[in-house]
């Protein structure tokens, strides 16, 4: 179906080859995972299928790439369009129409489908997607996933025998990630469709996967099977990383297949792990008589209204200096909004935030950007110069600080970076350094990230969680709002959850993730609630790794 020939490109002006000989060859039928580093090449190699890249994009492209028989250098996207289906990571920016039903049209009419043929494609995808129950609904007003879902149906009218989408669930909750997941499989397994998938969530697709197609940092790509590509990839999900501890052959690429395997080690685990005590606790435990820390972060009955929608519902929440907060929940839930709210960034309808004692909504805008940094879903809405020294320096001017200062801290959270490239040049984990460095700048007491993990691979998470956990030992507080149960594993010391702009549950991080199976991090789903995180286990392990039964 799909047929890399010898493929190399490069962008105009780079030196830089992104694709290096690429020589493989996708099968019809199959769900293809393409995975690799953030900034290594897989956004390109999704973009080669469809013609995108070279027509769309200018540089310099080698050899064949052929779709359904047709060679990508002489057919540009027009011309692919009934063949290949592009799902970008942002389904609503796609949307042209008002309602589910007329976006689903739209496509056809552009082909100029028969009306009869568009109406009977158009209740086939409805059923086929299950979104027959939102075919009026207006697609602004549809969750993440039912969006993803509209935004695979709206190509699918086409009849492409190829769907390519590029980060499908890196913004929706679990929940909705399974309904989109699902759909996938319905089609390749019902339709025959071939369906390739750049994620760097792997441990939501890697499991279903027919092969997996790794993309690497100097341009090269190869080709296996899922348990075969992930014995030494650089980027791997928790599950297959536990079996590599464990020293399981084959790897485990599913919860379920884990648990089959995790009977010997669970063995081996002592009875439960020695958690930290938490960093906003009192000293000493037995110093019963302390008083409770001032919290750094004071939110009382605080309501968020868009219109006539209440985003957040008298809510109260505090965070104390040192304290990691994980506020988590689906997707429409109130969790951008009250983070929002807590910078002072919107005001909201009613209630009132504090900072160490100072009220944000009497705050002039200065006083506010000292008092908390932000940083947003999309980084790159605070990137707006021509370089990095530039951000840095309008940086450290806003702030008062000292020259220098920004790029200090950029560099002790990303390490070398070239400060003449341009921001939006960067990699998208680069990009948040960026920002978060900005946001760092003026050493505010209180840091909120809003779904910082987006398009984060996990050698770029790793990095993040260094830089939450050295923020919180600082004494800053931080808040994160996340769908990413990994990360929430790793960072936090509480977890809040929403639901309908009210706080539902509010508890340690243990507790509250292993209370549902939709929160739970792979590792307490193999290994039992006391277990979150793998370095957990390895810590736990280190005496006994080497007796740690094999296979």
């Amino acid at each position: 179906m799909i047929v890399f020939d010898q493929v190399s490109f490069g962008y105009a002006g780079a030196e830089r080859l992104v694709l290096r000989d690429v020589d493989v060859v996708v099968p019809e039928g199959e769900l293809v995972l393409v995975a690799g580093p953030t900034g290594a090449g897989k956004s390109t190699l999704l973009g080669a299928v469809n013609g995108s890249v070279p027509h769309a994009t200018g540089g310099r492209l080698a050899g064949r790439v052929l779709v359904d028989g047709l060679d990508t250098r002489t057919h540009p996207p027009r011309d692919l369009a009934h063949v290949v289906g592009w799902v970008g990571q942002d389904p609503a920016a796609s949307f042209v129409t008002g309602s589910v039903e007329e976006e689903l049209a739209y496509v056809m009419e552009q082909l100029a489908v028969p009306p009869a043929v568009m109406r009977t494609r158009v209740e086939q995808t409805l059923d086929l997607l299950g979104i027959a129950d939102l075919r009026q609904r207006p697609v602004q007003a549809l969750s993440g996933g039912q969006q993803q879902r509209v935004a695979i149906g709206a190509v699918l009218t086409a009849g492409p025998r190829v769907l390519v989408l590029d980060e499908p669930t890196s913004a929706l909750d679990p929940g909705a990630a399974e309904e989109v997941l699902g759909a996938l499989l319905r089609l390749v397994h019902d339709l025959g469709v071939t369906v390739l998938v750049a994620e760097h969530r792997l441990e939501r697709v890697v499991e279903y996967a027919d092969r997996v197609l790794s993309v690497r940092p100097d341009g090269t790509v190869s080709s296996a099977e899922p348990a075969v590509a992930m014995v030494d990839a650089p980027v791997a999900p928790p599950v297959v990383e536990l079996g590599r501890l464990a020293g399981w052959a084959p790897l485990p690429l599913s919860v379920r297949s884990a648990r089959r395997l995790a009977p010997s080690l669970r063995a081996s685990l002592p009875a439960a792990p020695h958690p930290p005590v938490p960093r906003h606790a009192p000293q000493s435990a037995a110093d019963t008589s302390a008083e409770p820390p001032t919290p750094r972060v004071r939110a009382r009955r605080v309501v968020v209204r868009h219109g006539a929608t209440v985003a957040v519902r008298a809510v109260d929440l505090d965070v104390a200096a040192g304290e990691t907060v994980a506020v988590m929940g689906r997707n429409g839930a109130g969790k951008s909004s009250l983070l929002w709210a807590l910078a002072g960034a919107s005001a909201p309808s009613a209630g009132s935030v504090s900072v160490s004692g100072e009220s944000l909504g009497t705050s002039a805008e200065a006083v506010r950007r000292r008092l908390v940094g932000l940083v947003p879903q999309t980084a790159t809405d605070l990137l707006y110069l021509d370089s990095v020294a530039d951000e840095c320096a309008q940086a450290d001017a806003e702030a008062g600080a000292p020259a220098g200062t920004c790029a200090t801290v950029l560099h002790q959270v990303l390490g070398v970076v070239d400060p003449s490239s341009h921001p939006r040049d960067l990699s998208a984990g680069q990009q948040l350094a960026l920002v978060l460095a900005v946001q760092l700048t003026a050493a505010p007491p209180v840091v909120l990230l809003d779904e910082p993990t987006r398009g984060l691979d996990y050698t770029a998470k790793r990095a993040l969680v260094r830089v939450l956990q050295r923020l919180a030992a600082d004494g800053h507080a931080v808040v994160v709002a996340s769908h990413d149960v990994e990360l929430v594993a790793q960072v936090a010391d509480r977890v809040v959850v929403m639901a309908d702009g009210e706080i539902v549950a509010d508890g340690p991080t243990a507790e509250v993730m292993t209370s549902a199976s939709t929160l739970a991090p792979q590792v307490a789903k193999v290994l039992g609630a006391d277990w979150l995180t793998v370095d957990a286990v390895a810590a736990a392990l280190a005496p006994e790794l080497a007796e740690v039964p094999r296979g």
